[in-house]
């Protein structure tokens, strides 16, 4: 593993897949500010790299992804520590949605509170079949914020409201159920079912699907008539590389 710095090792692939894990957080990689800071540092780092067609968020062991923010960090803050704290953990979110190439989070055990707002922020979310969620805030007298503001959109208003207001937590199949993630492994299947969606992301065109990215990002922001004239100029931009010639060739060569 080649690590950008303390917190943030990255082992990369000859087919542009890079696994971004977090590392010296704890047993369950809990997000303190010097963490967030250090795997926020990694992928702006790695955001740049166009040869990356995949990358996959982890964290060291098995016991979490993320298990939440660091509530001890978090018992000493006042107003204004408190807003660049949130504020730290907001951009790191930022950087994982803005992250060019497709994002897979591996899920295993705990995900809760600023755990399960990275994980929101990712594009796919591939689950371990025990796996556990849930935004325990409320419990610790804070409100869920930032990128919680995405689970409505995931998962519904209600169930949204359900997890930030009474901090229950779920289970894999339940938040399965929900749309809260896409895939729930069987048991010791859990890299099995991330290379299954990496796979299934290789075989798309690398260009086509940071335009597509992209243009998600837009859709969630933008009214329907704008979303939908926007994309106009990106289908057409498209053919500003060889891929659209060159996959469509390929398609008509193996129906022939």
């Amino acid at each position: 593993m080649e690590m950008l710095n303390q917190h943030c090792g990255i082992d990369r692939d000859p087919r542009g897949v890079v696994r971004l894990t977090i590392c010296n957080a704890g047993s369950l990689n809990i997000l303190g500010s010097a963490v967030i800071n250090g795997v926020r540092e990694g992928l702006e780092r790695l955001a740049s790299d166009r040869d990356i067609r995949v990358l996959v968020l982890a964290g060291q062991g098995e016991k979490s992804m993320i298990g939440g923010a660091d509530i001890k960090e978090m018992a000493s803050l006042d107003q204004k520590s408190a807003e660049a704290f949130i504020t730290r953990l907001r951009d790191l979110c930022e950087a994982v949605r803005a992250f060019p190439a497709p994002v897979i989070a591996r899920m295993p055990g705990w995900c809760l509170g600023g755990g399960l707002e990275v994980a929101a922020a990712c594009d796919f979310r591939v689950a371990a079949h025990d796996a556990k969620f849930g935004m325990p805030e409320v419990r610790v007298g804070i409100p869920s914020v930032i990128h919680a503001a995405l689970l409505p959109r995931l998962i519904g208003w209600g169930r949204a409201r359900w997890l930030v207001m009474t901090a229950e937590n779920i289970d894999a199949p339940t938040a399965l159920s929900w749309g809260l993630v896409d895939v729930v492994a069987p048991q010791g299947g859990l890299d099995a079912a991330v290379e299954h969606t990496v796979n299934a992301l290789l075989e798309c065109g690398p260009e086509a699907l940071r335009s597509q990215k992209a243009l998600l990002r837009q859709w969630e922001e933008l009214p329907l008539t704008e979303s939908v004239n926007l994309s106009v100029g990106v289908f057409g931009r498209s053919f500003l590389t060889d891929e659209p010639k060159r996959l469509m060739q390929g398609f008509i060569d193996r129906k022939r």
